[in-house]
C-alpha cells in the first residue's frame, strides 16, 4: 500500500478528511504509528525531517518502504521541510514517495522559481510536492523552521503561486505554531482565512504546528478544507514523558521492556488525532 502523497490526499480531499502526518525518528516511534493506524483503519504519512533524517539515517528507509508494501493501509513517505532542491533530490534518489520543499522564507518569486524546479524533477518521477506559502511560528527552539511572528498565507498570493509552480499540496499559515506553546501564547486559527483559500484553490491544503489549538479549531480546520496535518511534538511528548516515568526505574536497560509503555502512550495520543481527523476508517475508500 505504499504510495504517493498526490494519491493519498486527493481522496482526502474529495472525501472531507485530513491524513495525518505523524513524525518519526526511531524504529520504536515508526512501530507505533503504523500499528494504531492499523488498527484505526486509517491513510496515513510517514513524515521525516532533514534533523530526524540524519539521525534515522537513510538507510531506515529500506525498513519503512517495506512496512509500506506489506501494510493494508494507505501509506505514503514523506520529506517534511525539504531545505533546497538538491536535498529534495537525494531524498527521491532515498526512496521517499512525497517530498516538501520549504522556501517560506525566501521572496515570493524565489519561492515559486525554487519550488517549480523542484515539481519539474519529482513529477518526472511521477511524485508530488508539498510547498509552502506564508510562515509559521516557532513556539520553541525544536520548530523546524519559522519565526515568532506568523505571516499569514494571502489567497491570491496562494493562486498566484500554484499557478506559477504546479504544486500538488500548499502548507498554509492561519496562525499556527510549530513545537509546544508557552503558556502565555494563545492560539486561534483564521479558519476565514482558511475558508477565502480553499474556495479559490480547492487543492489539498496542509495544517503544520497544530499543537496546543483546541479540537474545536482542528476540526473546524479539517471542515474548512485542510487534508494533511503534520504531527510531531505532540506524539514525541507522550512518548518521552511516559519514557521519563519508566526511567525512575533505574534498574531497567532492555528497550523492549522500556520502549512498549512509550509506544502504548504514543498510540493514544496518535489515535486521538485520527478520530479528530475524521480519517479512522477512511482506508476503505482506497
Amino acid at each position: 500500500m505504499l504510495t504517493t502523497g498526490n494519491e493519498i490526499l486527493a481522496v482526502a480531499n474529495d472525501h472531507g478528511f485530513a491524513v495525518p502526518a505523524f513524525n518519526i525518528s526511531s524504529y520504536s516511534m515508526l512501530h507505533a504509528v503504523v500499528d494504531v493506524c492499523e488498527q484505526k483503519r486509517s491513510p496515513h504519512i510517514i513524515a521525516i525531517h532533514p534533523d530526524e533524517l540524519a539521525h534515522t539515517r537513510a538507510d531506515m528507509l529500506s525498513s519503512v518502504i517495506r512496512i509500506a508494501h506489506e501494510s493494508s493501509i494507505p501509506t505514503a513517505i514523506h520529506l517534511d521541510h525539504g531545505g533546497s532542491y538538491e536535498q529534495v533530490l537525494w531524498a527521491i534518489q532515498c526512496g521517499f514517495t512525497s517530498v516538501m520543499i520549504d522556501k517560506s522564507f525566501v521572496s515570493f518569486e524565489e519561492n515559486v522559481v525554487e519550488t517549480r524546479r523542484v515539481v519539474k524533477a519529482a513529477h518526472a518521477v511521477g511524485l508530488s510536492v508539498e510547498a509552502e506559502l506564508g510562515t509559521i511560528g516557532v513556539s520553541d527552539q525544536y520548530g523546524e523552521t519559522g519565526s515568532e511572528e506568523i505571516l499569514y498565507t494571502n489567497p491570491d498570493d496562494a493562486v498566484r503561486f500554484i499557478e506559477a509552480t504546479g504544486a500538488d499540496s500548499l502548507a498554509i499559515a492561519i496562525g499556527t505554531r510549530h513545537g509546544l506553546y508557552p503558556s502565555s501564547v494563545k492560539p486561534a486559527l483564521r479558519l476565514d482565512l482558511l475558508e477565502g483559500i480553499k474556495s479559490r484553490l480547492p487543492i489539498p491544503l496542509v495544517l503544520h504546528g497544530g499543537s496546543n489549538n483546541s479540537d474545536t479549531e482542528i476540526a473546524g480546520a479539517v471542515r474548512g478544507g485542510i487534508n494533511k496535518i503534520n504531527i510531531s511534538s505532540d506524539i514525541k511528548s507522550a512518548y518521552f514523558t511516559r519514557m521519563r516515568e519508566v526511567l525512575q526505574d533505574v534498574h531497567l536497560r532492555e528497550p523492549n521492556v522500556i520502549e512498549p509503555p512509550c509506544e502504548e502512550a504514543l498510540k493514544v495520543c496518535a489515535a486521538q488525532k485520527i478520530d479528530l481527523f475524521e480519517s479512522a476508517g477512511k482506508a476503505d475508500l482506497y
